[in-house]
C-alpha cells in the first residue's frame, strides 16, 4: 500500500473526479425524478482492493464513508488513512463494513469499523458487542436482508428481522440504525428494493432510530433512490475495475 497522494497521482486524481461527479450527478438526478433532496443520501464509496492513496485522493475530493469488506485489508487500510489525515489535521473517514462477515472476526471489526452493515444472524451480534466493549466504542448496525430466500450468500430472512433487530437493540454498544441488501443477480432490482422498504418500514416502527436503507449500487443507485435509499454502495463506477491481485 502507498501514502498519501503525489504529484504522480494527479491522473488518478483527475480520473477519480470525473468519475465521482458522474455519479453525484446521477444521484441529483435519481433524487429529482423521486422528489428527494440528495442531501438526504450519503455516498458510500466501496474501496475494497484498491490501494490507499485512492481512498486518500476520494477524501481530498469530499468523500466522508468508505466501504471495505475484508477484514485483514480494511484493517491495515484504515489504520494508514486515518493516521495519515491525523498527520494532516483532516476530517476523519466513517468507514463501513459491507462484507459477509465471519464470527470469529467479528470482535476485530468492531474495534475500528465504524458501521457494520451485514449483520445477518445473532451470532454476530454477541461477537460485534464484545468486540465493541473491549474497544470500549459504539458500532452502528445494518441488518442485511435476503430478499430472495438464499441466505448462504448472506441476508437474513424478512420473517426472522424483528427478532435479530432486538437482540442488537439490547446492547448498549450497538446502535441499530437500520438494513441493506443487495439485489439479487437477475432479478428486478425495483421489486427487489420495494420488498426491502417494506422490511425496513417494519424495522422502524418497532425502533424508530432504524431509519437507514442501505440499497443501490453502480447499476441499480436509481432504483435504490426510488424506494428509499438512504445509503449507496459505489465502487466500480468511481474506481473502476478491481485492480488484479498479485
Amino acid at each position: 500500500m502507498t501514502g498519501g497522494p503525489s504529484a504522480g497521482d494527479e491522473a488518478r486524481r483527475d480520473e477519480l473526479r470525473d468519475n465521482l461527479g458522474a455519479v453525484r450527478t446521477r444521484i441529483e438526478r435519481g433524487c429529482a425524478e423521486a422528489g428527494r433532496d440528495p442531501d438526504d443520501v450519503t455516498l458510500v464509496v466501496v474501496t475494497k482492493y484498491f490501494p490507499t492513496s485512492d481512498v486518500l485522493l476520494l477524501h481530498d475530493l469530499g468523500v466522508r464513508h468508505f466501504g471495505e469488506n475484508r477484514d485483514q485489508e480494511a484493517a491495515e487500510k484504515f489504520r494508514e488513512v486515518r493516521h495519515a489525515l491525523s498527520e494532516a489535521g483532516a476530517e476523519a473517514p466513517t468507514l463501513h463494513f459491507i462484507g459477509r462477515l465471519q464470527s470469529n472476526k467479528a470482535a476485530h471489526v468492531a474495534g475500528y469499523a465504524d458501521v457494520v452493515q451485514s449483520v445477518d444472524r445473532t451470532k454476530l451480534v454477541a461477537a460485534l458487542a464484545k468486540g465493541a466493549h473491549a474497544a470500549d466504542r459504539t458500532v452502528e448496525v445494518l441488518l442485511q436482508v435476503s430478499l430472495d430466500g438464499d441466505t448462504s450468500r448472506g441476508g437474513v430472512l424478512p420473517a426472522d428481522v424483528d427478532a435479530l433487530a432486538d437482540t442488537v437493540a439490547a446492547q448498549q454498544l450497538l446502535d441499530l440504525r437500520g438494513v441493506m441488501a443487495v439485489a439479487p443477480l437477475g432479478a428486478d432490482p425495483d421489486a427487489a428494493f420495494t420488498r426491502l422498504r417494506e422490511v425496513a418500514d417494519g424495522i422502524r416502527a418497532r425502533h424508530p432510530g432504524a431509519d437507514w436503507i442501505s440499497a443501490g449500487m453502480s447499476g441499480d443507485l436509481e432504483a435504490g433512490l426510488r424506494h428509499g435509499a438512504t445509503l449507496l454502495r459505489v465502487g466500480t463506477a468511481i474506481l473502476g475495475s478491481r485492480p488484479s491481485l498479485l
